[in-house]
């Protein structure tokens, strides 16, 4: 063979001797650069590639452990209720003093003492979260004193605020609050009023309360012994345990709830899939493979539990369970869930095996006298695992969400047993106030919801052999 360049010389003649040496020792073998993987671990591949899908991943990790092991390390009874702190926002651990209430015992003495200056209208004789008392100079003339407390100081001359008592001029005109009092700036505004309702002179003045808790409500809290005397513990200080996401109307620790409620709530969401989706898988497995007039009149019993109401049918079971007003109905909840939710998951499977009995390793297994049954578990249903994988990914969130509606409108589990929707019904009352009593068991569902539902879809991608894969 000539050199292609023309120089008339054979091309081996243009090639360097180096190229032609002889390897040493045995001749090297062939080998496969990347070793074959299975169908298992091909999904694996894809769906660990995907981002969202190991977000998502983690987010339900994270919301199993939450629920399982965090009642272990958060040790708060979920229905212990602090009266002292209800509807509290989150906070640390606090100190407040042990205060003891007694009826006021004031005299005309203190009372002119504490106006012998002409410059003092006001004197607030004790502010704390248990009570706030004071009294005021009285005016000449008034017949009664209206009494308005306001939230924050520096008000505008003529802002009131919430009327708290109409007081009859007294010699010592005078006020002990008592309604619903935090640590906060609050602004007494007096007006004292004379026969004709006319405003004759008008006090105004911004108290601080302390932190404070009452014998009882440390006692029954057990944060002091009951058989102490009430001077031994009148007066001390206490350190008020945390509440990281603060606490409910009745003074309940939202976080603990929350914890509790969440291994209701993800037990319902993932128990009744698991239950209806295997038995879809089977019931519609069956009437796939069996095919003819046994699958038309299986599909049409499924075409009819499709047409049931759920919400009728779920009283209806709570009628059958005996559950009466203020008892949780989990148990008819979740039969309602399992009774009405395989069609679904019937239809999908039947399409797949119809597509597999038609090929040739379940001719191979019947030509072999295996039994329809032994066919239908062996075969068919393990080929079609990763569409009930997805399935059952895509019907846990439908369920959580099932559960928090039916608890939201008391159908579903009752207080004081905690789930996130039985929370959600709680919270709604005082979403103005306080929202966050509603914000957080809203956000654990939504969290809930979005991750099995992100889940599911990294599932069907993965399971979509169509596509290739990227081995990074």
């Amino acid at each position: 063979m000539l050199n292609p360049n023309g120089a008339g010389e054979p091309v081996s003649a243009a090639i360097p001797v180096e190229l032609f040496e002889p390897l040493q020792g045995e001749r090297q073998r062939d080998f496969i650069a990347r070793p074959s993987i299975g169908y298992w671990q091909h999904v694996w591949l894809r769906f660990k590639h995907n981002r969202i899908a190991m977000v998502a991943l983690v987010v339900v990790a994270s919301l199993v452990l939450f629920a399982v092991a965090g009642p272990w390390l958060w040790r708060v009874d979920p229905a212990a209720q602090s009266i002292g702190s209800r509807s509290l926002g989150p906070t640390l651990q606090r100190k407040a003093e042990v205060v003891s209430w007694r009826p006021w015992m004031f005299s005309a003495a203190a009372y002119q003492q504490s106006m012998a200056d002409p410059a003092v209208d006001v004197v607030v004789a004790d502010a704390n979260t248990e009570f706030v008392r004071l009294w005021w100079r009285g005016v000449e003339g008034a017949v009664r004193y209206e009494v308005y407390r306001s939230i924050g100081g520096d008000l505008a001359s003529d802002a009131t605020g919430l009327p708290l008592e109409d007081i009859e001029a007294e010699s010592v005109p005078r006020l002990e609050d008592r309604l619903d009092l935090r640590q906060r700036d609050y602004t007494y505004i007096i007006h004292a009023v004379d026969e004709r309702d006319q405003v004759l002179q008008r006090y105004s003045q911004t108290v601080s309360p302390s932190l404070a808790i009452a014998i009882m409500d440390a006692q029954l809290e057990g944060l002091v012994p009951v058989h102490m005397a009430v001077g031994d513990i009148e007066g001390t200080g206490l350190v008020l345990p945390a509440h990281p996401l603060g606490t409910d109307h009745l003074g309940r620790d939202i976080l603990a709830r929350l914890m509790y409620g969440g291994r209701v709530s993800l037990f319902i969401g993932v128990a009744a899939p698991l239950f209806y989706v295997l038995f879809g898988a089977l019931y519609g497995g069956i009437a796939g493979f069996l095919g003819g007039r046994t699958d038309d009149v299986m599909m049409r019993m499924a075409d009819f539990i499709v047409a049931l109401p759920f919400l009728l049918f779920m009283i209806l079971f709570r009628v059958l369970f005996d559950v009466q007003p203020g008892e949780s109905g989990i148990s008819a909840m979740l039969v309602a869930m399992i009774v009405l939710g395989w069609p679904s998951t019937a239809r999908l499977v039947r399409g797949q095996v119809l597509q597999l009995k038609e090929l040739a390793f379940v001719n191979a297994a019947q030509i072999l006298g295996a039994r329809p049954l032994y066919i239908i578990l062996t075969h068919m249903l393990p080929n079609v695992m990763g569409v009930l994988l997805v399935s059952l990914t895509f019907a846990i969130p439908s369920a959580i969400f099932t559960e928090a509606f039916l608890s939201f409108i008391g159908l579903g589990v009752a207080p004081p047993a905690p789930s996130w929707g039985s929370m959600c019904n709680d919270g709604i009352r005082t979403m103005l106030s306080h929202p966050h009593e509603l914000m957080f068991p809203a956000v654990a569902i939504s969290l809930a919801v979005l991750a099995f539902n992100l889940l599911g879809d990294a599932l069907r991608d993965a399971f979509d052999i169509r596509e290739g894969v990227t081995d990074g």
